[in-house]
């Protein structure tokens, strides 16, 4: 397993790292077998545990676990557990649809590519992948400690990789593409208006 220090580092002095509006969720159907990878505190597991689906969620950090335990309760539809991403610990044709949101970006190059190797085996036939992470049209691209080509350390050590459109097809090549788009907001840091940029994509097996 990766190392996850720099995360549990986080999580232990600001808590609840992530806030805010959840992303929009796609239409699946009551009961579909969902995986979340990277759950982090739980923010987006609660939306889809609402949608009516059963979801399992996985994190390396032990700490972030337990954050996304206590915020889904006793729930019969949600299951959390510590794993590593990477290698996701089910059996092939395992689930409708899997969410990497914000995950695959915190791996350097062969940790992504490794991932990306296990994904379409863990989905059904049919099934639905959804992606999303920053691209490098984010403010926040060249920031930090360069690693690798469009990678930088920030922080504690936590490294993020920025996406360009091209990059994500290729990474997902044994998956069909459905969709691929930029997405961006505006944020306002110390009187500057910026730019949050990230690509979203979904493939189908």
């Amino acid at each position: 397993m990766p190392d996850s220090g720099p995360w549990e580092e986080d999580y232990t002095r600001r808590g609840m790292l992530w806030g805010g509006v959840t992303h929009d969720l796609p239409d699946l159907p009551l009961r579909s077998r969902v995986l979340e990878l990277g759950c982090g505190n739980g923010k987006t597991l609660c939306a889809m545990i609402q949608r009516g689906w059963d979801v399992t969620a996985i994190d390396f950090s032990s700490h972030a676990v337990t954050l996304s335990m206590e915020v889904i309760g006793v729930s019969s539809h949600g299951h959390v557990m510590v794993a590593d991403v990477r290698c996701p610990p089910f059996k092939n044709d395992s689930f409708d649809a899997v969410f990497a949101m914000h995950v695959i970006g915190h791996m350097d190059e062969m940790e992504r590519r490794q991932i990306t190797n296990k994904l379409p085996h863990i989905l059904k036939h049919g099934g639905i992948l959804f992606f999303s992470d920053f691209s490098t049209d984010d403010f926040r691209f060249g920031k930090g400690d360069k690693t690798e080509a469009a990678t930088f350390r920030r922080g504690p050590g936590i490294i993020t990789h920025y996406f360009t459109q091209e990059e994500v097809i290729d990474l997902f090549s044994k998956l069909i593409p459905v969709s691929i788009k930029i997405h961006q907001w505006p944020m306002r840091v110390l009187g500057s208006n910026l730019v949050r940029s990230e690509i979203q994509a979904t493939f189908t097996r």
